[in-house]
């Protein structure tokens, strides 16, 4: 399937999904919904069944649901509008796309867990690939190989195995290798020779043994040794088991990538009004596009587990106190009691309008970084 009709079909859901949650909220509340909109204005064309308008609409980065009396108190069929709601049932409507969204996430984390099974501490340090060149493939390990000692001590996870790693950089370390199948002890040296490499491995009464030298100065991503690691394996359980394990580490997975999101966006800001120079990494709906098709090249469950980050990501940005977005709404629901219903509206119209045009300048700016970084320039 062409990368740009996935792109258009992952936006479509998470967007659907989060004007969705308003909507059924509104709809639950009693309240007149006059507009459900996929995109952003102007709009292309709509279709009216009931009493609402379901459009499509030019800019397709987000969606929109119009509820009658949401900007303007409404001097008739007051108890279907939005205004004369209470506060309770206000910041419900404005919270339920965010929480949809959510719900999306821990549903999308739940079913590939289900599908690929539960990751699991295994107590043993495997080797996962061997990057070419570097001293653990000058020394002969392969993918699959387990770590079972360093210097003669046991390893049993990543942290241990790392921390050793790094305090030995330059010299050169002994490890005990442990391979299923095509038992290595039948040869004397698997990788380069004793008299002649620092990176070699040979046997010894049985055991597998490595000798390699971690590199102070390693090619950026590569580590000291080349290799990447994993502490975990994956299990499979019995159906009464596997459903609820995979609802926990669905939720664990929404709260991990919740809390990521989150610390970045806070260490953006923070060193923005430092005056430091910053990482700008956000990538827009172009750098997005690029991403889906690479992901979607890995098959259907990576991307579907990329699509519940998207969803993490949209709710935390939605529920920002920032106009034009759901958590500024909120702001201002909560600030009628010292501004007045009128007088909040009033400012809320403005600094909404406000807000989008930086949101869309945002936007604009995002999708130029996009297409530069694409270009390499």
């Amino acid at each position: 399937m062409p990368t740009i009709i996935i792109f258009f079909l992952l936006l479509s859901v998470l967007v659907l999904v989060h004007e969705g949650g308003h909507f059924l909220a509104a709809k639950r509340a009693g309240i007149l919904v006059e507009e459900f909109g996929f995109g952003l204005p102007p709009r292309l064309f709509g279709i009216k069944k009931g009493e609402t308008i379901y459009s499509l609409n030019l800019l397709p980065f987000g969606g929109f649901v119009r509820l009658y009396g949401e900007e303007t108190s409404v001097a008739k069929d007051k108890e279907r509008a939005f205004s004369h709601k209470d506060k309770k049932t206000r910041i419900k409507i404005l919270l339920a796309g965010v929480l949809m969204n959510l719900v999306l996430a821990v549903v999308i984390f739940t079913l590939a867990y289900s599908f690929l099974g539960i990751p699991e501490k295994a107590n043993e340090v495997r080797v996962v690939e061997v990057l070419p060149n570097s001293p653990a493939w000058e020394a002969g390990l392969a993918a699959d190989d387990l770590i079972l000692s360093f210097e003669g001590e046991k390893i049993t996870n990543n942290e241990e195995f790392l921390e050793r790693v790094n305090g030995a950089l330059g010299r050169p370390i002994k490890l005990e290798i442990g391979r299923q199948e095509n038992n290595p002890c039948q040869k004397e040296a698997l990788g380069g020779q004793a008299e002649e490499e620092k990176n070699y491995s040979y046997c010894q009464e049985g055991k597998f043994l490595a000798v390699v030298v971690p590199r102070e100065a390693p090619p950026e991503g590569e580590g000291p040794l080349g290799v990447v690691i994993s502490d975990t394996k994956i299990q499979f359980y019995p159906f009464y088991q596997m459903v609820p394990k995979a609802i926990y580490n669905g939720f664990s997975e929404a709260i991990f990538w919740g809390k990521e999101i989150v610390m970045g966006l806070v260490n953006l800001v923070r060193g923005t009004l430092r005056g430091e120079k910053v990482a700008f990494d956000v990538a827009g709906p172009v750098g997005i596009y690029q991403v889906t098709g690479e992901i979607a090249a890995n098959g259907f469950w990576p991307l579907a587990q990329f699509a519940g980050v998207l969803s993490v990501n949209l709710a935390i940005l939605n529920v920002f106190p920032f106009p034009a977005l759901d958590g500024g709404r909120v702001f201002f629901v909560l600030s009628e009691k010292f501004l007045g219903p009128k007088r909040r509206q009033q400012i809320e119209m403005w600094a909404n309008q406000i807000g989008f045009l930086i949101l869309l300048l945002l936007m604009i700016l995002v999708t130029i970084n996009d297409i530069q970084r694409l270009g390499g320039k």
